[in-house]
């Protein structure tokens, strides 16, 4: 039981790692190719994404009953609305410092165990909308859209499904979740900084 609470924080203690050494960036790794492959590699390659989707599942299974999945369905379709406006050409105003700040609210929910159902579903899809327009930003030189979206909702599906894993195995020990929850939120804080920078 030990091994199992402190693995997720080993998991977000790499994640912060990697995100120091400049990988996380403005997400200037892509994959060369075809839009699917693109966009399968887009959310792994930027920490805020990458936190922010692995905190959507683990706050889901914070929740549970029908918010276990409700959560982590209607981010992934609010970020394919917000995919496909920005593949449309429409881009709004600090899209980078709102993805960070996903980051550091979600971590936030999680560590202080705040339980907004309704409220939190409709707070996801709108955190969801900055994080489809960031990676429709970063749709690469000629890959298909559709394909790339279909990539990025992939892996999303993948971390929120990880991050629900995590939460449902870490439930017995609240204090591990809480203190996952509370990692997010640092790594957020220091997301924001960047992006506002």
């Amino acid at each position: 039981m030990k091994t199992m609470n402190g693995t997720p924080l080993r998991l977000l203690g790499v994640c912060a790692l990697l995100g120091a050494s400049g990988f996380a960036g403005a997400h200037p790794y892509h994959v060369p190719g075809e839009g699917f492959a693109a966009g399968l590699a887009h959310p792994f390659l930027g920490l805020d994404h990458l936190l922010a989707m692995l905190a959507v599942g683990l706050w889901a299974a914070q929740l549970g009953g029908r918010w276990l999945w409700g959560i982590p369905l209607a981010f992934v379709a609010a970020m394919l609305v917000g995919g496909a406006l920005g593949f449309s050409g429409i881009a709004l105003p600090l899209t980078e410092p709102l993805v960070a700040t996903s980051v550091l609210i979600l971590g936030l929910l999680i560590a202080r165990r705040v339980r907004l159902q309704w409220a939190g579903l409709l707070l996801a899809a709108g955190f969801a909308l900055f994080h489809g327009l960031a990676h429709a930003a970063a749709l690469p030189s000629g890959a298909g859209a559709l394909a790339y979206a279909a990539g990025f909702a992939a892996a999303t599906a993948v971390l929120h499904a990880t991050g629900i894993g995590l939460g449902v195995g870490m439930r017995s020990g609240i204090l591990a979740l809480r203190l996952a929850g509370a990692s997010i939120a640092l790594a957020g804080c220091w997301l924001l900084t960047g992006a506002l920078a």
